[in-house]
């Protein structure tokens, strides 16, 4: 589907519009007089730099593993705020198309790899310099809705009980309701996106750092489409962060606010509402939500990496990591030396094979067939029989490796 501007208009030409003007949805971002702004910034900053310095001290090759399963965790925690329970051990397994034979959790493992599939393609920079536009929005909410199955594309009207069917990448042609916000009328959303990607698309890095809790709730109040929009906007604030912040995708957000959701809801609920009194800024909307809500999203964010940083420290990780092997390799199960290889790799991440065999003291055969059988264990990843040797981090294995990175699976 062509999600051009063309298209979008055309898409909505018959929806009703009643004439709101864009000023409902002010402020866009805090005003340079807010008595909130210095405090803000100073935790945009301080976010910044941890950030840079988590990423900095890790080698690439752990990187992109720790990406990998930080994207499936993404997807089990965004999930997870929308009532759909899918552990990260089924996500990894819907990723090699191993489905459960019950239809309903069939469904959330192809909606949980839609959702890792739609991250992959933002990780890899298929949404760089879009994040916050139209078109960029709408290829979100598409990619993701044409990988569902038909019966996730359904909705229910809270109200008359009749089904809906969601279009996937298309803006919504009716009124609807969430909660107490009753969103603008279907007609005037492309007008709204317009206003909200002239705005934070024409931001620089430290604003956009700032507002990028603000740009998140925004497009929650516009309600661009049907279905999708609570999935759509926490994508839309990964690639914000991914770009912003330079993250790698080795920590998300998405954790902490699933694990803070009723704040995060009341956050939300709180900044759809309208100006208090001359001293709560001069929007239509309430300024000092929309500041408290900043301050909410900022600290989860900051907390998010501090657990990530403390939970893949080199040396403690090396130590879990040489437990389990130790433990394996007592009940037969991995070789002993197997630990020497995942912690070479560990430490420069990765390991040309041609090295295995002087590393470990042992003939080329023998190294061979360690390093197969933590392939086979899904600890070791490698482009082809030739290519070096990576870590991995198997969903199964994170209770162990990663403890508290999200909850063991039952």
């Amino acid at each position: 589907m062509d999600c051009s501007s063309t298209d979008i208009r055309a898409d909505t030409k018959a929806a009703i519009d009643r004439g709101e003007t864009t000023g409902l949805m002010e402020p866009l971002v805090l005003s340079e007089g807010s008595p909130h702004r210095p405090a803000l910034n100073d935790l945009a900053v301080e976010l910044a730099a941890t950030s840079a310095g988590f990423r900095r001290g890790l080698p690439p090759g752990v990187v992109k593993a720790l990406a990998d399963l930080v994207r499936a965790m993404n997807c089990y925690y965004s999930n997870l705020i929308e009532g759909h329970d899918t552990h990260p051990v089924d996500i990894e397994r819907a990723m090699k198309n191993d489905y459960s034979a019950d239809a309903g959790k069939r469904n959330l493992q192809l909606e949980a790899k839609a959702h890792v599939s739609v991250q992959g393609w933002i990780d890899g920079g298929g949404l760089a310099g879009r994040a916050v536009s139209t078109q960029g929005i709408v290829e979100v909410h598409r990619r993701f809705g044409e990988l569902l199955p038909a019966e996730l594309l359904k909705v229910n009207d809270p109200d008359s009980g009749e089904e809906r069917t969601v279009m996937p990448g298309e803006l919504r042609h009716r009124d609807v309701k969430v909660g107490r916000h009753i969103p603008i009328s279907p007609g005037a959303v492309p007008r709204f996106l317009a206003r909200f990607e002239n705005v934070y698309g024409a931001l620089g890095r430290s604003e956009t750092i700032l507002t990028a809790a603000a740009a998140h709730h925004r497009l929650l109040w516009i309600h661009p489409f049907l279905d999708g929009n609570g999935r759509v906007a926490r994508l839309m604030s990964h690639a914000v962060l991914l770009e912003a912040l330079g993250t790698g995708g080795i920590w998300s957000v998405a954790r902490g606010l699933a694990r803070s959701e009723n704040n995060y809801k009341s956050h939300l609920a709180a900044c759809d509402a309208t100006r208090r009194n001359d001293l709560d800024g001069r929007g239509a909307l309430s300024e000092e939500a929309l500041a408290a809500f900043t301050r909410f999203f900022l600290e989860t964010c900051l907390d998010q990496v501090r657990f990530m940083e403390e939970l893949v420290q080199p040396n403690r990780l090396r130590d879990r990591i040489l437990l389990w092997v130790e433990e394996e390799a007592r009940a037969n199960s991995l070789p002993v030396k197997a630990g020497q290889v995942l912690e070479a790799i560990l430490f420069r991440g990765e390991l040309p094979r041609g090295d295995v065999s002087a590393l470990l003291g042992m003939s080329d055969r023998q190294a061979r067939r360690v390093v197969a059988t933590l392939l086979e264990r899904g600890v070791l990843v490698s482009d082809s029989a030739r290519a070096p040797l990576f870590l991995a981090f198997p969903a199964a294995l994170a209770p162990r490796w990663m403890p508290g990175l999200f909850p063991e699976k039952s």
